[in-house]
């Protein structure tokens, strides 16, 4: 049940973000608001992520983790519910923020709670979730236009609120299962109890490792968020339409369901994988290329490309329990690595536009991205290396 519990929650994590991008135009032209709100709500994401890699560390803690993922699940839920509905963009904005904290939270506690019941198939569970993931990336992405043509783009955005709905039974028998078992470990003498452990204090912030997990996160959420809002809109200005704009981000999001099965196995079969780092970023840069210079040449080819790019995304995650050696070690790595990584990421599709709105031209956008992947890869050589956050913590 606890597998079953994950994997509905991560098909929830990313589904209030690609459902709205391919919609932008639609909504904007409904709402009347231009290139800086849609930049806020390409920006948020990452905004609402990094809050959430800040406070989640500390709920977990004081509330335990399975406790506050299920609330994560409920203000997942409200969010994506209500946002189409209450009127304004003010409240569609807070809404999504709302949501979008609930799903950064997930992004935090999943990890070591892989960590806490499958510490043995710790690759295997990755794998398993991460490609739940992608399938709640990609999803709404393709179905956000047909659906919105259907019954309109309110629905196509409400709809999404069924996953997290499907998720609360299994969190709820979670949280009473974790909770039983706490009951019984206090019933047992001190000398029996199990030890706890202190990685949750260390001073995370002075490790190297947590730094390179911060700038490979971080950089990858900046170009992938930068492509989830902007895609649409390079196409478009191309002649591209609509439709196309869509499917190409859903055609981005899905492509990553091949990084989702390799990336976990990498990390675990080879003691040092930054040279596969190095390919995927590879991928970034050609497919910046084509878009730059080509775009409607070979759109899908381009969206196969970047969409390989962020595999560095699975990796990152797959090495946060194995460069840790506890789950509370795990949950630190995560909080940082993704807390910081994302508020670093946040300003990216904001700054893609207001680049492209400052040149009136892609080619600055793009090279801001491209430098974008340097850093990225600064981050992986340093994550990548063989050793744990607590042994270099002392």
């Amino acid at each position: 049940m606890v597998l079953v519990a994950i994997v509905l929650f991560s098909l929830s994590l990313r589904t209030a973000v690609t459902s709205i991008t391919p919609l932008l135009a639609r909504i904007s032209d409904d709402l009347g608001f231009g290139h800086t709100v849609s930049g806020l709500l390409g920006m948020l994401p990452t905004l609402m992520f990094g809050l959430a890699g800040v406070f989640a560390p500390a709920l977990g803690r004081r509330f335990g983790i399975e406790q506050t993922t299920l609330a994560a699940v409920i203000l997942t839920g409200v969010g994506i519910a209500s946002r189409p509905f209450v009127g304004g963009v003010a409240a569609l904005l807070i809404l999504s923020g709302v949501a979008l904290f609930g799903m950064g939270v997930g992004n935090i506690l999943i990890p070591p709670l892989v960590k806490r019941y499958f510490s043995d198939k710790i690759a295997l569970v990755s794998t398993v979730y991460i490609t739940f993931v992608q399938i709640g990336t990609a999803l709404p992405a393709a179905m956000a236009v047909p659906v919105a043509d259907a019954a309109g783009w309110r629905t196509s955005l409400a709809m999404w609120a069924l996953v997290p709905l499907a998720a609360l039974l299994p969190w709820m028998w979670v949280v009473r299962e974790r909770r039983a078992t706490v009951r019984a470990e206090d019933d047992l003498p001190d000398e029996a109890r199990p030890a706890v452990d202190e990685a949750a204090r260390l001073p995370v912030w002075r490790s190297s490792m947590a730094w390179g997990l911060t700038l490979m996160f971080g950089m990858t959420s900046l170009m992938t968020y930068s492509m989830f809002t902007w895609l649409p809109e390079v196409l478009s200005d191309a002649g591209g339409s609509e439709s196309l704009g869509g499917a190409m981000v859903a055609l981005f999001s899905g492509i990553g369901f091949a990084g989702t099965l390799v990336a976990p196995v990498l990390c675990a079969r080879f003691a040092n994988p930054f040279p596969f780092a190095l390919g995927f970023a590879a991928c970034w840069l050609a497919g910046f290329a084509g878009l730059l210079w080509a775009p409607l040449a070979a759109p899908w080819l381009w969206a196969v490309l970047i969409g390989i790019g962020p595999t560095t995304f699975p990796m990152a995650l797959t090495l946060i329990n194995l460069r840790s050696r506890t789950s509370t070690g795990s949950s630190s790595l995560s909080g940082f690595g993704q807390g910081v990584g994302y508020l670093l990421a946040c300003a990216g599709p904001m700054l893609f536009g207001v680049l492209h709105d400052a040149t009136h031209s892609w080619t600055v956008p793009f090279g801001f991205l491209t430098a974008t992947v340097v850093v990225m890869l600064c981050g992986a050589w340093v994550i990548c290396r063989p050793r744990y956050l607590e042994d270099q913590l002392g």
